[in-house]
């Protein structure tokens, strides 16, 4: 009988029936429940008319029933077709008549689209199945030929037009045991799961701990650190999946308690992305005793190229290697411009080609994709890429590789180099066209800075240590970079934003202060000096004030003592009270902005005046917090005794605690919601 996911499922089920497969906000299914629950929505899909071959599209919500559903369009022989759970009804409706699905399974409105295709609600669709009863589970296994198509994963890859990845049964079980083995994946482990379910790393991710027996943990999304200290906390993950960019946003969202959550797990999994030699630094120094790996993968081939980030990071020649192809299950070779194999080096790199058993089956409908990318048995990708002792050394998309004058130059190779640099937070390196005419084209260097950034002085970091043509000859600060659905970076709006210049003619150093600004919690010992904090709260008194009432108070803590002893008591209050708080190391300033609780403004007003602080403190070189415990432990103690010593009125609510100090490390940017401006 063909190996598949489905029949391991079944066998767990009998020799392990209690263990728990998928958790997901406390509630659990376990083994014999996972597939009791399949093939009951297996049945109900029948009676929908779905039988061997077809198509069936599914919304991939980060839900157990995902996972369900799954199992039950294989059980059937069908082919499981995955949507993006936040997509349009319009592209709902353009992958389920591009697929020629028989049934598109979603809770969402499709009321425009109502009459021209087969909806089911996957509310109904489990509610129909919760009565159904499973006498033998064996009698459900399945044997398919290895080479039938079992799903689909849509993709827009680099050209926008999407395209149908077919994985066959054999390419789904290959990938799913490529990934066991590149990350070691262990039945003991427990693996957080914060990623969409419809995209390859978190499905290949899926499939091999289940087949694999282990235990998953679902969680939507990476918005919410604590969500992600909670489940880690409860229900003992000691393994996640993440992407480079979510590291940046929890490790911003967690400051020093980062380590402490995520320090005990035994390995994090880092995909979708390549973590920076920045960030490799970085992560391994924080979680010295956590394997890091970073994989590089796609929609065609699952995960193909492993890295073990905990001992590349200890030699400079490794540090920046993409990793090395699974031995004896992924072949990799580079290719010239005629699609020759070469011996590659960094001074002659080539288009990376590699082939296994976990390659797709082609691109549905598409013939003329399928023959560009599937040459021969080879599976060409669009990467520059070349060989050393056995390592891939990526340099970036072939169409992004930059040509100065004939000398051709890495996009990678330049944002790794900037990323180290003091002041430079996250950066991207598009080719533009040479302002002189001379070269053809230049790198340009879109920059997201910190406090204190000097562009001088990243020229010259550029000019220490690589070649003259390397270096960008254009800069452009920026907020944030583009990113899309996976954290990756957005090239093309990269690329649109360099063509749209207006925007660059408001950044004025007010509102690069205003966009630079990063909570920092971590100082050094540099002292502010007292000009200095009395020039800050002044800025924070000359804030706009309800009605000119002006009735706050601004109580400042320099004593080292004073500040810890604040910091001790008002941690024991809050953790007694369950409420929120990171806390702060080694400020040296704290500025508690308080006001009468009978004004109606009161919060409006400190917010306004903590506001005007952490800028000019921004403006300066000086890193801020602001914390807000304080704002319900007023009659707690210790802290009410505390504010007591401090003539903090009775009658007054701290409504910010600030932090200020100069920074030990520049803090992270946090993602922004642009989805909250409503034009009229």
């Amino acid at each position: 009988m063909t190996d598949t996911l489905v029949n391991r499922v079944i066998d767990l089920s009998r020799e392990k029936p209690e263990k728990l497969a998928v958790i997901f906000k406390g509630e659990g299914l376990s083994f014999i429940q996972l597939a009791n629950k399949a093939v009951a929505v297996s049945q109900v899909l029948k009676e929908h008319g779905v039988m061997r071959g077809d198509r069936v599209c599914f919304s991939a919500i980060s839900k157990p029933e995902t996972i369900v559903i799954y199992l039950a369009i294989h059980m059937i022989f069908a082919v499981a077709v995955f949507l993006d759970k936040n997509a349009t009804p319009e592209t709902m409706f353009d992958i389920y008549m591009a697929s020629k699905s028989k049934l598109l399974l979603t809770d969402k409105q499709l009321k425009e689209y109502a009459g021209s295709c087969n909806v089911a609600s996957i509310k109904e669709l489990f509610t129909k199945a919760s009565d159904r009863k499973v006498f033998n589970l064996m009698d459900y296994k399945i044997d398919p030929n290895e080479e039938e198509l079992a799903e689909m994963l849509f993709t827009s890859g680099t050209t926008g037009k999407p395209k149908g990845v077919m994985l066959s049964y054999k390419g789904v079980l290959n990938i799913l045991e490529n990934t066991i083995t590149g990350i070691g994946i262990k039945d003991s482990d427990v693996m957080l799961m914060p990623l969409p379910l419809n995209h390859s790393f978190a499905l290949r991710v899926v499939r091999a701990f289940l087949y694999q027996g282990a235990t998953l943990v679902l969680q939507n999304g990476f918005t919410f650190a604590k969500a992600v200290e909670d489940n880690v906390t409860k229900f003992g993950c000691n393994s996640m999946a993440c992407v480079p960019a979510s590291y940046e946003v929890m490790r911003g969202q967690m400051q020093d308690m980062f380590a402490k959550v995520l320090g005990h797990m035994r390995f994090i999994e880092f995909s979708a992305g390549s973590l920076s030699i920045q960030q490799r630094k970085t992560i391994t120094a924080l979680l010295p005793d956590v394997t890091i790996y970073n994989t590089w993968g796609s929609s065609e081939s699952g995960g193909a190229i492993f890295c073990n980030v905990s001992e590349v990071v200890k030699d400079n020649e490794y540090i920046g290697a993409l990793g090395k192809p699974l031995f004896g299950k992924v072949d990799i070779k580079i290719l010239d411009e005629n699609g020759n194999e070469i011996y590659s080096s960094p001074e002659h790199p080539g288009r990376m080609a590699l082939k296994g058993d976990m390659q797709m089956m082609g691109y549905w409908d598409n013939e003329e994709e399928t023959n560009k990318t599937l040459v021969n048995g080879w599976l060409l990708t669009g990467d520059m890429a070349y060989l050393k002792d056995g390592y891939v050394f990526m340099l970036g998309r072939a169409d992004n590789i930059i040509n100065v004058g004939g000398e051709k130059v890495s996009p990678v190779e330049v944002e790794n180099i900037a990323g180290q640099c003091p002041g430079v937070l996250e950066c991207a390196c598009i080719g533009v066209e040479d302002p002189q005419g001379v070269l053809g084209q230049v790198p340009a260097l879109f920059v997201v800075a910190a406090t204190g950034y000097d562009e001088d002085a990243l020229k010259q970091f550029f000019v220490q240590r690589v070649e003259r043509y390397k270096v960008p000859q254009c800069f452009r600060y920026i907020d944030k970079l583009p990113r899309n659905r996976m954290q990756k970076v957005d090239y093309k709006a990269i690329r649109m934003l360099w063509d749209k210049k207006d925007s660059e003619e408001l950044m004025n150093p007010v509102i690069r202060n205003i966009l630079s600004r990063r909570s920092i919690r971590k100082f050094s010992d540099k002292v502010i000096s007292r000009d200095v904090i009395e020039m800050l709260v002044k800025c924070g008194y000359h804030a706009p004030s309800g009605h000119n009432m002006q009735s706050w108070r601004f109580t400042v803590l320099t004593k080292k003592s004073d500040i810890e002893e604040l910091k001790q008591k008002t941690s024991m209050a809050a953790s007694a009270e369950n409420v929120y708080f990171y806390g702060f190391e080694n400020p040296t300033a704290i500025i508690l902005v308080s006001n009468d609780v009978r004004n109606k403004y009161g919060c409006q007003d400190a917010s306004c005046a903590a506001e005007n602080i952490m800028l000019a403190a921004t403006s300066l070189g000086i890193g801020s917090v602001w914390l807000n415990p304080l704002m319900t432990l007023r009659e707690v103690s210790p802290v009410k005794e505390l504010l007591d010593e401090y003539a903090i009125p009775d009658n007054h609510i701290v409504w910010a605690m600030i932090a200020l100090g100069y920074p030990v490390s520049e803090g992270v940017g946090l993602q922004k919601n642009e989805k909250v401006v409503n034009f009229i």
